[in-house]
């Protein structure tokens, strides 16, 4: 009995984790949250998006920008209590030329950006999945690849 017992709790957690896998990978949003603060791994990432050759072009501090909001917005303001909102806007010329040529309506995909948020310590960083979005393009298998070489360069800088 307590073999099957064992047996169900493992095939339980196996489920349970294969559930978050696939849903992080069929969601439009690839998302990875790391114990380290924000100031820890902001640099990590930029160095890694552009050892990618994904270049970043404008770094927006939302946070900074939403906190001078605060005495207007009041109580509606950051109810997440979310610690710093970050963001990287980057692009590849190569892969832009190559996504002009199969599908220039998705260029909107240039450039693309990665949003990081810190909340009690921890840093997640969400970023829109172009191939989710490409479904039903020519550049669908390009914008796939790119997406995958992002989300290398996303886990390598987060390591």
């Amino acid at each position: 009995m307590k073999i099957m017992k064992k047996w169900l709790v493992l095939l339980v957690l196996m489920f349970s984790v294969s559930s978050v896998i696939a849903g992080n990978m069929n969601s439009g949003v690839y998302i990875q949250q790391v114990d380290k603060p924000l100031s820890g791994v902001y640099d990590k990432v930029y160095k890694s998006l552009e050892d990618a050759r994904f270049f970043v072009v404008f770094e927006p501090n939302i946070g900074a920008n939403l906190a001078s909001f605060s005495k207007k917005w009041g109580d509606d303001y950051n109810q997440n209590n979310i610690a710093e909102i970050r963001s990287m806007v980057f692009c590849n010329g190569w892969y832009a030329n190559k996504v002009s040529n199969l599908d220039p309506n998705m260029l909107g995909f240039c450039p693309l950006h990665i949003t990081l948020i810190e909340r009690e310590g921890k840093t997640t960083v969400l970023f829109n999945r172009p191939g989710v979005i490409a479904q039903n393009s020519p550049a669908k298998e390009l914008l796939l690849t790119i997406e995958s070489e992002v989300i290398a360069a996303i886990q390598q800088g987060l390591k």
